[in-house]
């Protein structure tokens, strides 16, 4: 491996992507670190105890930045709201869909969209965050003023990580949002294992829990790592056609469909779409309905627990109909001479590939979801508090991990270089 990684770098244009995303990823942390004017930390950091697992969790996501309340405080959540609600609006709405049939000229479209429905979002979200931080104490200089400057200080740290991201997925490795994720998650496991040590060393956490928490983590990567590269292959076979001089088809071939077809979008949706209602539940603490949300969706409870897996199980099935159409593939086999041994190509091709991908994608979501939920069972089994990464943070750093070695296995492969993979 460290052979590959040395080919890595000697590529010229490889070696200037990997370094490029590096270089983004330092100034993610720096901007984490650039608090928002006006804040009082120490009251940020009491609000993130107060609220439990759940601000915890959105404050690993972010980088540690929540807590610091810094320019990156809300992170990535805007725009990846904004993307589930205009790829649910893409299949609602007819004029949607048909840009997104368009090619390039109609995605850069939808993105244009996205993009305006990120800053609103954020907008929104850092407004009712600015008028609320008031009610905890961590606002230092109420009016309207201070509102303002928190509310476009927020959404122009939200629109540059959009930024950020979309720069490391053109001009770096891998994909931008997804590792900007995984670099606010890695930046925070070294203060959870310091708390962890703190805990032993003070007596408060016995050490076979520690060792339960290590053979678990274990046994979680590599259940991961299995799922995201196991697949059902479906054979096909291409029928010879002579054109002129030349033969053409006649060979078998295989259409691979992942367990795990939707890889850590899943996740990272359900995640961000049941961090935003609690999130702001939490700045109206001591209101009826605010408590109620609080109670009812509380982090490990029963009803978040069940709302949680469900929403992975969508967005699973989901985002896997959105990259793999059945229909699409059976008519682009039948316009090339491939066929599924047994069936009849169009439409009871279409039909059998469906009836695959939908039990293979269920295997997938359940996984996902179980992955996801496993905290709560982490809890109950090692008596560890405020471990917020679990399951979830390996899922998608293990997940980011795997996708971003696959690109950079491509490229080492296309000149001629060793992978890592053998």
């Amino acid at each position: 491996m460290l052979d590959s990684l040395k080919s890595s770098l000697k590529a010229g244009d490889l070696r200037k992507k990997i370094l490029f995303t590096l270089l983004m990823f330092v100034v993610f942390r720096i901007g984490a670190h650039i608090p928002v004017p006006g804040i009082n930390a120490s009251a940020m950091e009491a609000l993130i105890k107060g609220g439990g697992n759940i601000l915890g969790f959105f404050d690993v996501i972010s980088g540690g930045a929540f807590k610091r309340f810094s320019i990156f405080a809300m992170s990535i959540t805007p725009y990846i709201n904004a993307s589930i609600i205009m790829q649910l609006l893409t299949v609602v709405i007819p004029k949607l869909e048909q840009l997104a049939k368009e090619g390039e000229e109609g995605r850069k479209k939808i993105t244009q969209y996205t993009r305006y429905g990120t800053v609103i979002l954020g907008f929104i979200q850092s407004l009712g965050m600015a008028f609320t931080l008031k009610a905890t104490g961590a606002l230092l200089n109420p009016g309207f003023g201070s509102y303002l400057m928190v509310a476009v200080t927020l959404t122009a740290g939200t629109a540059f990580l959009m930024w950020l991201g979309e720069q490391i997925t053109e001009k770096g490795i891998g994909n931008g949002i997804s590792l900007i994720i995984f670099a606010g998650i890695v930046a925070a496991i070294p203060g959870a294992l310091f708390r962890i040590y703190q805990g032993v060393t003070a007596g408060t956490i016995n050490v076979f829990s520690v060792i339960m928490l290590i053979i678990i983590a274990a046994l979680v990567i590599a259940a991961v790592v299995a799922v995201n590269e196991g697949q059902r292959r479906i054979p096909v076979q291409y029928a010879k056609r002579v054109v002129g001089r030349r033969v053409y088809g006649g060979q078998s071939t295989h259409i691979p469909l992942k367990v795990n077809q939707a890889g850590v979008i899943p996740v990272i949706f359900a995640s961000s779409i049941l961090l935003f209602p609690t999130t702001i539940a939490n700045f109206f603490r001591g209101k009826p309905v605010a408590d109620w949300i609080i109670d009812a969706f509380r982090w490990g409870g029963p009803a978040h627990t069940i709302l949680y897996a469900l929403a992975i199980i969508f967005f699973t099935y989901f985002y896997t109909a959105i990259t793999f159409n059945p229909m699409d593939v059976a008519d682009n086999m039948k316009k090339y001479g491939g066929f599924i041994p047994g069936l009849r190509p169009g439409r009871p091709t279409a039909e059998y590939l469906d009836k695959i991908l939908t039990r293979v994608t269920l295997s997938g979501a359940i996984f996902l979801a179980m992955i996801a939920i496993l905290p709560t069972f982490v809890l109950l089994t090692t008596n560890i508090q405020n471990v917020y990464f679990g399951g979830t943070g390996l899922l998608i750093v293990v997940g980011v991990a795997l996708e971003t070695m696959k690109q950079i296995e491509s490229h080492l492969l296309m000149r001629h270089y060793q992978g890592f993979m053998k």
